[in-house]
Protein backbone atom coordinates (compact mmCIF):
# COMPACT_ATOMS: atom_id res chain seq x y z
CA UNK A 1 0.00 0.00 0.00
CA UNK A 2 1.51 3.72 -0.74
CA UNK A 3 2.24 5.83 2.02
CA UNK A 4 3.12 8.52 2.66
CA UNK A 5 4.36 10.34 6.15
CA UNK A 6 6.76 13.77 6.95
CA UNK A 7 10.02 13.61 8.58
CA UNK A 8 9.31 15.29 11.84
CA UNK A 9 11.15 17.59 13.86
CA UNK A 10 10.76 17.49 17.76
CA UNK A 11 8.92 20.13 19.25
CA UNK A 12 11.29 20.28 22.41
CA UNK A 13 14.02 21.36 20.46
CA UNK A 14 11.88 23.93 17.91
CA UNK A 15 10.74 25.53 21.27
CA UNK A 16 13.82 25.64 23.20
CA UNK A 17 15.77 27.22 20.19
CA UNK A 18 13.17 29.00 18.97
CA UNK A 19 13.56 28.44 15.86
CA UNK A 20 12.38 30.29 13.24
CA UNK A 21 11.50 27.81 10.79
CA UNK A 22 10.58 30.01 8.16
CA UNK A 23 14.11 31.11 7.59
CA UNK A 24 16.12 30.19 4.68
CA UNK A 25 19.11 28.72 4.30
CA UNK A 26 20.51 31.87 3.18
CA UNK A 27 19.87 33.25 6.88
CA UNK A 28 21.66 29.80 8.07
CA UNK A 29 18.89 27.08 9.06
CA UNK A 30 19.42 23.90 7.33
CA UNK A 31 17.18 20.73 7.37
CA UNK A 32 18.34 17.97 5.59
CA UNK A 33 17.42 14.44 5.24
CA UNK A 34 20.78 11.82 5.07
CA UNK A 35 20.27 8.26 4.72
CA UNK A 36 17.12 5.91 6.05
CA UNK A 37 16.71 2.04 6.73
CA UNK A 38 13.93 0.03 7.13
CA UNK A 39 13.92 -3.27 9.37
CA UNK A 40 12.32 -6.07 8.53
CA UNK A 41 9.65 -5.40 11.86
CA UNK A 42 8.32 -2.64 9.70
CA UNK A 43 9.47 0.18 11.55
CA UNK A 44 11.75 2.80 9.58
CA UNK A 45 14.41 4.76 10.74
CA UNK A 46 15.42 8.45 9.24
CA UNK A 47 18.57 10.03 9.95
CA UNK A 48 18.73 13.30 9.23
CA UNK A 49 20.35 16.88 10.49
CA UNK A 50 19.47 20.32 12.02
CA UNK A 51 21.38 23.51 11.70
CA UNK A 52 21.35 26.84 12.54
CA UNK A 53 24.48 29.11 11.61
CA UNK A 54 24.52 33.04 11.93
CA UNK A 55 27.55 34.84 11.95
CA UNK A 56 28.82 36.42 15.04
CA UNK A 57 31.69 37.05 17.13
CA UNK A 58 30.30 35.78 20.42
CA UNK A 59 28.99 32.07 21.12
CA UNK A 60 25.93 32.83 23.62
CA UNK A 61 25.00 30.26 25.74
CA UNK A 62 21.01 31.43 25.71
CA UNK A 63 19.94 28.50 23.54
CA UNK A 64 17.53 31.06 21.96
CA UNK A 65 20.58 32.56 20.71
CA UNK A 66 23.15 29.93 20.06
CA UNK A 67 24.28 28.38 16.68
CA UNK A 68 23.42 24.08 16.79
CA UNK A 69 24.18 21.24 15.06
CA UNK A 70 21.94 18.26 15.85
CA UNK A 71 22.27 14.76 14.44
CA UNK A 72 18.23 13.37 14.54
CA UNK A 73 17.51 9.45 14.35
CA UNK A 74 13.48 9.18 14.20
CA UNK A 75 11.80 5.51 14.32
CA UNK A 76 8.32 5.51 12.43
CA UNK A 77 6.37 2.79 13.33
CA UNK A 78 4.72 0.61 10.26
CA UNK A 79 1.98 3.33 10.14
CA UNK A 80 4.09 6.13 9.98
CA UNK A 81 3.55 7.55 13.38
CA UNK A 82 7.14 8.94 15.35
CA UNK A 83 7.80 6.43 18.32
CA UNK A 84 11.24 7.56 19.25
CA UNK A 85 13.75 10.47 18.85
CA UNK A 86 17.48 11.06 19.74
CA UNK A 87 19.54 13.76 19.68
CA UNK A 88 23.60 13.82 19.31
CA UNK A 89 26.20 15.67 18.25
CA UNK A 90 25.03 18.93 19.94
CA UNK A 91 26.19 19.67 23.71
CA UNK A 92 23.51 18.52 26.36
CA UNK A 93 21.41 21.49 28.20
CA UNK A 94 23.82 20.95 30.91
CA UNK A 95 27.05 21.29 28.94
CA UNK A 96 27.79 17.62 28.80
CA UNK A 97 29.42 16.79 25.37
CA UNK A 98 27.41 14.16 22.99
CA UNK A 99 28.77 10.94 22.19
CA UNK A 100 28.62 11.17 19.00
CA UNK A 101 29.31 13.55 15.63
CA UNK A 102 27.33 15.36 13.67
CA UNK A 103 25.84 12.94 11.26
CA UNK A 104 26.99 15.18 7.89
CA UNK A 105 28.70 12.03 6.25
CA UNK A 106 26.65 9.25 8.19
CA UNK A 107 24.56 6.56 7.00
CA UNK A 108 22.41 4.47 8.84
CA UNK A 109 21.89 0.70 8.98
CA UNK A 110 19.54 -2.07 10.98
CA UNK A 111 21.49 -5.11 12.12
CA UNK A 112 19.68 -8.35 12.46
CA UNK A 113 19.00 -8.02 15.84
CA UNK A 114 17.32 -4.51 15.88
CA UNK A 115 20.42 -2.78 16.84
CA UNK A 116 21.33 0.66 14.49
CA UNK A 117 24.43 1.45 13.38
CA UNK A 118 25.33 4.57 12.41
CA UNK A 119 28.84 5.13 10.34
CA UNK A 120 30.41 7.83 8.74
CA UNK A 121 32.92 8.50 5.76
CA UNK A 122 36.28 7.40 8.04
CA UNK A 123 34.54 4.65 9.53
CA UNK A 124 33.70 6.01 12.63
CA UNK A 125 30.79 3.35 13.76
CA UNK A 126 28.34 3.96 16.72
CA UNK A 127 25.88 0.86 17.92
CA UNK A 128 22.75 2.58 19.13
CA UNK A 129 19.81 0.55 20.94
CA UNK A 130 16.96 -0.49 18.66
CA UNK A 131 14.78 2.21 20.67
CA UNK A 132 17.09 5.08 19.95
CA UNK A 133 17.70 5.17 23.83
CA UNK A 134 21.22 4.23 24.58
CA UNK A 135 24.44 4.24 22.84
CA UNK A 136 25.88 1.00 23.19
CA UNK A 137 29.23 0.70 21.23
CA UNK A 138 31.48 3.96 19.75
CA UNK A 139 34.17 3.19 17.46
CA UNK A 140 35.06 6.94 16.85
CA UNK A 141 37.28 8.62 14.11
CA UNK A 142 38.16 12.25 15.69
CA UNK A 143 36.25 14.78 13.73
CA UNK A 144 39.07 16.83 12.22
CA UNK A 145 41.17 16.83 9.03
CA UNK A 146 44.68 16.85 11.52
CA UNK A 147 43.33 13.96 13.23
CA UNK A 148 42.38 12.03 10.09
CA UNK A 149 46.00 12.37 8.52
CA UNK A 150 47.78 11.84 11.86
CA UNK A 151 45.65 8.15 11.03
CA UNK A 152 44.96 7.97 14.78
CA UNK A 153 40.96 6.83 15.65
CA UNK A 154 39.34 3.73 15.83
CA UNK A 155 37.08 3.48 12.93
CA UNK A 156 35.24 -0.04 11.98
CA UNK A 157 33.18 0.74 8.49
CA UNK A 158 31.75 2.70 6.66
CA UNK A 159 28.32 2.76 4.78
CA UNK A 160 27.32 -0.58 6.33
CA UNK A 161 24.18 -2.72 4.72
CA UNK A 162 23.15 -5.78 6.12
CA UNK A 163 22.01 -8.82 3.50
CA UNK A 164 19.44 -10.99 4.03
CA UNK A 165 21.34 -13.87 6.59
CA UNK A 166 23.02 -10.83 8.16
CA UNK A 167 26.08 -10.49 6.97
CA UNK A 168 27.81 -7.00 6.78
CA UNK A 169 28.61 -4.95 3.39
CA UNK A 170 30.53 -1.67 3.37
CA UNK A 171 33.61 0.01 2.75
CA UNK A 172 36.70 0.45 4.88
CA UNK A 173 38.32 3.67 4.44
CA UNK A 174 42.58 4.03 4.25
CA UNK A 175 45.33 6.18 4.89
CA UNK A 176 48.42 7.42 2.59
CA UNK A 177 47.25 6.37 -0.27
CA UNK A 178 49.24 7.46 -3.17
CA UNK A 179 49.01 11.43 -2.58
CA UNK A 180 45.68 11.33 -1.05
CA UNK A 181 45.16 13.08 2.57
CA UNK A 182 43.29 12.20 4.86
CA UNK A 183 41.12 8.81 5.20
CA UNK A 184 39.99 8.13 1.72
CA UNK A 185 37.08 5.34 0.81
CA UNK A 186 38.82 2.77 -0.59
CA UNK A 187 38.00 -1.09 0.53
CA UNK A 188 34.99 -2.92 -0.04
CA UNK A 189 34.39 -5.43 2.83
CA UNK A 190 32.10 -8.34 3.41
CA UNK A 191 32.24 -10.06 6.95
CA UNK A 192 31.75 -13.51 7.05
CA UNK A 193 28.32 -15.63 7.20
CA UNK A 194 27.44 -16.43 10.84
CA UNK A 195 29.35 -13.34 12.02
CA UNK A 196 27.63 -10.83 14.34
CA UNK A 197 28.53 -7.11 15.46
CA UNK A 198 28.37 -6.47 19.09
CA UNK A 199 29.28 -3.84 21.03
CA UNK A 200 33.20 -4.46 22.54
CA UNK A 201 33.58 -6.63 19.11
CA UNK A 202 34.65 -5.83 15.77
CA UNK A 203 33.38 -8.44 13.28
CA UNK A 204 36.24 -9.19 11.15
CA UNK A 205 35.83 -7.81 7.50
CA UNK A 206 37.04 -9.40 4.21
CA UNK A 207 38.32 -7.43 2.13
CA UNK A 208 37.04 -7.89 -1.84
CA UNK A 209 37.96 -5.29 -4.13
CA UNK A 210 39.87 -2.12 -3.34
CA UNK A 211 39.19 1.08 -5.42
CA UNK A 212 43.47 2.15 -5.11
CA UNK A 213 46.49 0.04 -4.60
CA UNK A 214 48.88 2.76 -4.72
CA UNK A 215 49.78 2.27 -0.82
CA UNK A 216 53.58 2.76 -0.93
CA UNK A 217 53.48 5.61 1.76
CA UNK A 218 51.52 2.91 4.28
CA UNK A 219 53.47 2.20 7.59
CA UNK A 220 52.22 -0.33 9.92
CA UNK A 221 50.37 2.28 12.10
CA UNK A 222 48.01 2.66 9.03
CA UNK A 223 46.59 -1.13 8.98
CA UNK A 224 43.27 -1.93 10.70
CA UNK A 225 43.83 -5.56 12.20
CA UNK A 226 39.83 -6.33 11.87
CA UNK A 227 40.38 -5.73 7.92
CA UNK A 228 41.66 -8.63 6.54
CA UNK A 229 42.70 -10.21 2.99
CA UNK A 230 44.15 -13.70 2.82
CA UNK A 231 44.46 -13.36 7.06
CA UNK A 232 46.14 -10.44 7.63
CA UNK A 233 45.21 -6.74 7.64
CA UNK A 234 44.77 -4.82 4.25
CA UNK A 235 47.36 -2.57 3.11
CA UNK A 236 51.51 -2.45 1.84
CA UNK A 237 50.28 -4.79 -0.85
CA UNK A 238 47.96 -7.09 0.75
CA UNK A 239 45.03 -6.21 -1.16
CA UNK A 240 42.56 -7.64 -3.89
CA UNK A 241 44.44 -7.42 -7.57
CA UNK A 242 43.63 -6.14 -9.67
CA UNK A 243 41.79 -2.80 -8.19
CA UNK A 244 38.83 -1.98 -9.11
CA UNK A 245 39.82 1.00 -11.16
CA UNK A 246 41.68 -1.34 -13.20
CA UNK A 247 38.46 -3.62 -13.64
CA UNK A 248 36.19 -1.15 -14.39
CA UNK A 249 38.53 0.86 -17.01
CA UNK A 250 37.35 -1.78 -18.75
CA UNK A 251 34.25 -0.10 -19.66
CA UNK A 252 35.73 3.08 -20.27
CA UNK A 253 35.75 5.54 -22.99
CA UNK A 254 39.78 6.26 -22.80
CA UNK A 255 42.42 5.18 -20.80
CA UNK A 256 42.22 7.93 -18.08
CA UNK A 257 38.49 7.93 -17.95
CA UNK A 258 38.84 6.83 -13.94
CA UNK A 259 42.01 8.36 -12.72
CA UNK A 260 41.27 9.32 -9.31
CA UNK A 261 37.74 8.01 -9.11
CA UNK A 262 35.65 7.84 -6.34
CA UNK A 263 33.85 4.62 -4.72
CA UNK A 264 30.22 5.09 -3.87
CA UNK A 265 27.99 3.23 -1.29
CA UNK A 266 27.78 -0.71 -1.87
CA UNK A 267 24.73 -2.29 -2.06
CA UNK A 268 23.59 -5.83 -1.37
CA UNK A 269 21.78 -7.86 -4.34
CA UNK A 270 21.87 -11.00 -2.65
CA UNK A 271 23.88 -12.71 -0.12
CA UNK A 272 26.68 -13.22 -2.28
CA UNK A 273 26.23 -10.52 -4.74
CA UNK A 274 26.51 -7.18 -4.49
CA UNK A 275 26.44 -3.67 -6.90
CA UNK A 276 29.25 -1.03 -6.42
CA UNK A 277 29.38 2.91 -8.00
CA UNK A 278 32.55 3.93 -8.94
CA UNK A 279 32.65 7.23 -10.00
CA UNK A 280 34.75 9.10 -12.39
CA UNK A 281 36.82 12.34 -10.97
CA UNK A 282 34.35 15.48 -10.70
CA UNK A 283 35.15 18.91 -11.87
CA UNK A 284 33.64 22.39 -10.90
CA UNK A 285 33.04 23.36 -15.00
CA UNK A 286 30.16 20.46 -15.11
CA UNK A 287 30.02 16.80 -15.10
CA UNK A 288 27.03 15.36 -16.81
CA UNK A 289 28.32 12.89 -19.61
CA UNK A 290 31.40 11.80 -17.21
CA UNK A 291 31.95 7.73 -16.80
CA UNK A 292 30.15 6.05 -14.22
CA UNK A 293 30.32 2.40 -13.62
CA UNK A 294 27.66 0.38 -11.12
CA UNK A 295 29.94 -2.34 -11.23
CA UNK A 296 28.42 -6.10 -9.89
CA UNK A 297 31.01 -8.15 -7.47
CA UNK A 298 30.40 -11.66 -5.94
CA UNK A 299 32.13 -12.18 -1.96
CA UNK A 300 35.22 -13.33 -3.75
CA UNK A 301 35.74 -9.68 -5.81
CA UNK A 302 35.14 -11.24 -9.07
CA UNK A 303 33.88 -8.49 -11.42
CA UNK A 304 30.31 -10.53 -12.91
CA UNK A 305 29.16 -7.38 -14.70
CA UNK A 306 27.04 -4.33 -14.47
CA UNK A 307 24.21 -2.44 -14.57
CA UNK A 308 22.94 -2.28 -18.33
CA UNK A 309 21.32 0.45 -20.12
CA UNK A 310 22.37 3.45 -18.79
CA UNK A 311 23.45 6.59 -21.60
CA UNK A 312 26.58 8.24 -19.86
CA UNK A 313 25.40 11.42 -20.73
CA UNK A 314 21.26 11.12 -21.14
CA UNK A 315 21.47 8.36 -17.70
CA UNK A 316 24.04 10.88 -15.88
CA UNK A 317 23.59 10.22 -12.21
CA UNK A 318 26.33 13.67 -12.15
CA UNK A 319 23.60 16.22 -12.53
CA UNK A 320 22.98 16.64 -8.81
CA UNK A 321 25.01 14.01 -7.80
CA UNK A 322 22.45 11.13 -7.44
CA UNK A 323 24.76 8.13 -6.82
CA UNK A 324 22.66 6.24 -4.59
CA UNK A 325 21.79 2.42 -5.67
CA UNK A 326 19.46 0.95 -3.60
CA UNK A 327 19.20 -2.94 -3.15
CA UNK A 328 16.43 -5.40 -2.72
CA UNK A 329 18.69 -8.26 -1.49
CA UNK A 330 15.60 -10.41 -0.96
CA UNK A 331 14.30 -10.28 -4.66
CA UNK A 332 17.48 -9.68 -6.88
CA UNK A 333 16.87 -6.24 -7.83
CA UNK A 334 18.75 -2.97 -7.94
CA UNK A 335 17.02 0.57 -8.04
CA UNK A 336 18.32 3.63 -9.15
CA UNK A 337 17.07 7.77 -9.18
CA UNK A 338 18.51 10.57 -10.74
CA UNK A 339 17.29 13.71 -12.70
CA UNK A 340 16.44 11.95 -15.43
CA UNK A 341 14.66 8.67 -14.71
CA UNK A 342 13.97 5.55 -12.48
CA UNK A 343 15.76 2.24 -13.11
CA UNK A 344 15.55 -1.30 -12.51
CA UNK A 345 17.62 -4.12 -12.73
CA UNK A 346 17.51 -7.52 -12.16
CA UNK A 347 20.44 -9.05 -10.55
CA UNK A 348 22.24 -10.32 -13.81
CA UNK A 349 22.68 -6.70 -14.34
CA UNK A 350 19.87 -6.46 -17.30
CA UNK A 351 17.55 -3.31 -17.23
CA UNK A 352 14.21 -4.16 -16.53
CA UNK A 353 12.08 -0.92 -16.34
CA UNK A 354 12.66 2.76 -16.78
CA UNK A 355 10.62 5.33 -15.78
CA UNK A 356 11.39 8.97 -17.84
CA UNK A 357 11.41 12.05 -15.65
CA UNK A 358 10.92 13.66 -19.33
CA UNK A 359 7.51 11.82 -19.33
CA UNK A 360 4.94 14.12 -17.34
CA UNK A 361 3.40 11.04 -15.14
CA UNK A 362 6.81 10.75 -13.70
CA UNK A 363 8.24 14.74 -13.33
CA UNK A 364 7.65 14.87 -9.89
CA UNK A 365 10.23 12.79 -9.22
CA UNK A 366 13.11 14.99 -10.12
CA UNK A 367 12.12 16.05 -6.44
CA UNK A 368 12.26 12.76 -4.61
CA UNK A 369 15.35 11.22 -3.54
CA UNK A 370 15.86 7.53 -3.15
CA UNK A 371 16.60 6.15 0.21
CA UNK A 372 16.13 2.43 0.77
CA UNK A 373 14.30 -0.34 -0.40
CA UNK A 374 12.10 -2.34 2.54
CA UNK A 375 12.84 -6.26 3.37
CA UNK A 376 9.00 -6.18 2.19
CA UNK A 377 9.78 -4.66 -0.95
CA UNK A 378 8.97 -1.13 -1.15
CA UNK A 379 11.13 1.87 -2.23
CA UNK A 380 11.40 4.91 0.62
CA UNK A 381 11.83 7.97 -1.35
CA UNK A 382 12.22 11.18 0.43
CA UNK A 383 10.77 14.52 -1.19
CA UNK A 384 13.83 16.57 -0.42
CA UNK A 385 11.67 20.63 0.06
CA UNK A 386 8.62 19.37 1.58
CA UNK A 387 10.54 16.90 4.03
CA UNK A 388 8.19 13.65 3.24
CA UNK A 389 8.74 10.22 2.84
CA UNK A 390 6.77 8.36 -0.01
CA UNK A 391 6.43 4.82 0.55
CA UNK A 392 5.68 2.51 -3.33
CA UNK A 393 5.20 -0.97 -3.11
CA UNK A 394 7.25 -3.05 -6.26
CA UNK A 395 4.94 -4.92 -8.03
CA UNK A 396 6.11 -8.62 -8.69
CA UNK A 397 7.14 -7.81 -11.79
CA UNK A 398 9.83 -5.39 -12.78
CA UNK A 399 8.52 -4.07 -16.03
CA UNK A 400 4.99 -2.81 -13.72
CA UNK A 401 7.10 -0.90 -11.67
CA UNK A 402 6.71 2.48 -14.10
CA UNK A 403 2.74 1.95 -13.69
CA UNK A 404 2.73 1.74 -9.80
CA UNK A 405 5.07 4.90 -9.28
CA UNK A 406 2.43 7.02 -11.55
CA UNK A 407 -0.08 5.89 -9.14
CA UNK A 408 1.93 7.21 -6.55
CA UNK A 409 2.74 10.12 -7.33
CA UNK A 410 -0.79 11.03 -8.23
CA UNK A 411 -1.71 10.42 -5.02
CA UNK A 412 0.91 11.95 -3.49
CA UNK A 413 -1.04 15.66 -3.26
CA UNK A 414 -4.11 14.37 -1.91
CA UNK A 415 -2.27 12.50 0.67
CA UNK A 416 -0.12 15.89 1.38
CA UNK A 417 -2.94 18.29 1.71
CA UNK A 418 -4.23 15.36 4.57
CA UNK A 419 -1.05 15.89 6.44
CA UNK A 420 -0.95 19.79 5.88
CA UNK A 421 -4.25 19.86 7.52
CA UNK A 422 -3.14 17.77 10.80
CA UNK A 423 0.64 19.04 11.22
CA UNK A 424 0.05 22.50 9.96
CA UNK A 425 3.54 22.67 9.01
CA UNK A 426 5.60 25.61 8.41
CA UNK A 427 7.62 26.06 5.55
CA UNK A 428 7.55 22.44 4.69
CA UNK A 429 8.68 21.14 8.58
CA UNK A 430 6.72 19.35 10.19
CA UNK A 431 6.67 19.04 14.30
CA UNK A 432 5.55 16.74 16.84
CA UNK A 433 5.66 15.93 20.51
CA UNK A 434 4.43 12.66 20.97
CA UNK A 435 7.50 11.11 20.15
CA UNK A 436 10.07 9.90 23.24
CA UNK A 437 12.97 11.97 23.16
CA UNK A 438 16.73 10.76 23.86
CA UNK A 439 20.24 12.25 23.89
CA UNK A 440 23.26 10.69 23.56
Amino acid sequence: MVHTFPLTLPAAMVESHRIDLTAKPSDGWHFDAFDVAAAPSGDTYVLYGARRYRAAYDAPRDPVRQDFTYGVVTRFDPDGSPVDTVLFAQPHPDGSPSGMPEAGDMTIAVLPDGTVALSDRTGGTFLVSADLSRLLESWAMPHSWMAETAGTGDPYAAGLSVTPSGRLLGVAAEFRLDDRAGAAPNTVVVSEPGSTLLPGTKTVLRAIASLDDRDGRQTEADLRPHVRFRGAPVGRGNRPSPSLTELVSAYARTGYAYRDCTLGRPAPLGDDLFVVPVLSRTFRSGNRGGDFTFALLDDQGRLTGRLEGLHLYEDSPFTGFCFTVVGDPYRGRAYHLNRYGLYTWSSDGRLRARAATEDKAFRALTHFALMACTPAGELLLVHRKQNLLLRIPVPHDPADLPSAVATALRTYGSRRTALKKRFAPVNWHWTEGTARLHRL
